[in-house]
């Protein structure tokens, strides 16, 4: 568990540390269109990931005047470079995983303060107030010209088991869809929220949810955990409490029996709708979602159910945060976790032989992993394999692994790529386990791809074993130099 750094704990004091870091966040006053303009933009300064090329590693972006809605800004980017995000959360960016794994066997709860001190209730605006509009209250931008209607993308959605009292953290993909109603997607699973909102409906009740934009990037990065490393019941917010060593602080609604997080940016207060659904496109039937993570733009569902909104809060001046579907954001909120969830596993059932791990950029940090494996001793050959095995088993959506030896860098794409090309023979070094669950938004895993395959979301899991055999590794020595400290000779490149 991290000790206290006295980091700041709420967006925008994090914001104000980014600007102390040259190259990680910069603002324009240019104003902007939230339709398809701000994320085509941002496309070019810093989107990455799965992006359609061109895109960059970049700084995060705040756009101070943007179309339509005077008074409030728009950041994005904030998690799109793992720097920043080893920045924010004051560690090591190739230690994230540790930290993050740390701070889940160590969790702190979060606590809730009165509302007097809770400043995401500085300004409240009611359903019941004449002209309510959340399109007009919520500067929620459109991603593409395709999209199904404006999006909150990086929603912090707490809601509470109807049933037992357990509360619970996720992230949706929430379309504005009427001046009170949103359309909630939930990927099928098992997920808590889903959990909770299946219970409520099979009684016929509303599920009271709060949704808070514009948080403490530990807990955006917390709220991605999944089963089976965080179980039902197991509240994510204490993960974001032991990453800044102090409890995350929420607040009572204002209009419903629910929670929200005290320094948010934006809240938003409503209620799922038991056995009401709505098309996702019905404003613009482009029979498209929005960008999603793997770089393809996500099918529009044609029912999803529904949020009734109740109320919006927010602090004076509010910022808006959003995230491009496909890009490094993505990565960093989903794949820290999930590197964090395979350490844990492996760590137990061989401690000391897993290096590190690294979700892949191109996976969208849910579809590949390269673990660095030590092998030290001859009985070690093949608990590679049992690794990346327990990989799979850590992380449900991983398709692909690829193991690599601790003289390889997993954080490096071509070091690694150097590794499958030396160290690897497609047929004695390829295991190939065909028809697991998998993910739903692979365009490859559908039936029409793989008529072999028995429904969507089903695909054939690799392994790609990069590791050399422990009996030869004396013959594949990489070129040693000289230990030198650059710093000496080139002092603007290597000193701090």
């Amino acid at each position: 568990m991290s000790e206290d750094k006295g980091m700041p704990t709420d967006m925008r004091s994090m914001l104000e540390l980014l600007k102390s870091h040259p190259g990680q966040l910069i603002e324009t006053d240019v104003p902007v269109d939230p339709h398809a303009e701000l994320s085509g933009v941002y496309r070019h300064v810093g989107a990455w990931g799965t992006v359609q090329r061109p895109t960059r590693i970049g700084p995060a972006m705040i756009f101070n005047k943007v179309n339509g809605h005077e008074g409030a800004r728009v950041v994005t980017g904030l998690l799109a470079s793992r720097e920043r995000v080893g920045i924010m959360l004051g560690t090591d960016p190739k230690r994230l995983g540790f930290l993050l794994k740390d701070s889940v066997a160590n969790p702190i709860e979060p606590v809730t303060i009165p509302q007097d001190e809770a400043v995401c209730q500085e300004v409240v605006h009611l359903a019941t107030d004449p002209g309510f509009d959340i399109r007009k209250l919520l500067p929620a931008p459109t991603n593409t010209t395709e999209d199904a209607g404006p999006y909150v993308t990086m929603g912090m959605c707490y809601a509470t088991d109807p049933e037992n009292g357990d509360s619970d953290v996720t992230i949706h993909r929430l379309c504005l869809q009427s001046a009170d109603e949103i359309s909630m997607y939930f990927v099928p699973g098992a997920r808590h929220l889903t959990v909770f909102r299946e219970k409520a409906e099979a009684a016929g009740k509303p599920l009271p949810i709060s949704v808070s934009i514009g948080v403490d990037p530990a807990i955006e990065i917390a709220a991605c955990f999944e089963p089976p490393t965080t179980p039902l019941g197991f509240n994510e917010l204490s993960i974001a409490g032991a990453i800044r060593n102090k409890p995350v602080e929420l607040v009572q609604c204002v209009t419903i029996a629910e929670k929200a997080i005290a320094n948010a940016e934006y809240v938003i207060e409503g209620e799922l709708l038991p056995n009401v659904r709505v098309r996702e496109d019905q404003n613009t039937n482009t029979g498209k979602a929005m960008p999603e993570f793997p770089g393809y733009t996500g099918g529009a569902n044609p029912e999803l159910p529904v949020i009734k909104v109740k109320a919006i809060t927010h602090r004076v001046n509010p910022i808006m945060q959003t995230v491009i579907g496909p890009s490094e954001e993505h990565v960093s909120m989903a794949g820290i976790p999930t590197e964090a969830s395979i350490l844990a596993m492996v760590e137990r059932a061989m401690p000391g032989r897993l290096v590190n791990v690294y979700s892949h950029s191109a996976g969208g940090g849910k579809y590949m992993a390269v673990m660095q494996f030590k092998k030290s001793i001859p009985s070690d050959e093949g608990r590679q394999r049992q690794a990346a095995l327990l990989a799979f088993s850590a992380f449900s959506e991983l398709k692909h692994v690829i193991l690599v030896d601790e003289d390889v860098d997993p954080f490096d794409s071509n070091d690694v790529l150097w590794s499958m090309n030396t160290r690897y023979q497609g047929d004695i070094d390829t295991i190939m386990i065909p028809g697991v669950r998998c993910h739903p938004l692979d365009p490859s895993q559908t039936v029409e791809y793989n008529p072999a395959l028995r429904d969507k979301g089903i695909s054939c899991k690799v392994i790609f074993d990069c590791t050399v055999p422990f009996n030869l590794k004396d013959k594949f020595k990489r070129c040693s130099f000289m230990e030198v400290d650059p710093a000496k000779w080139a002092p603007s490149l290597f000193q701090k």
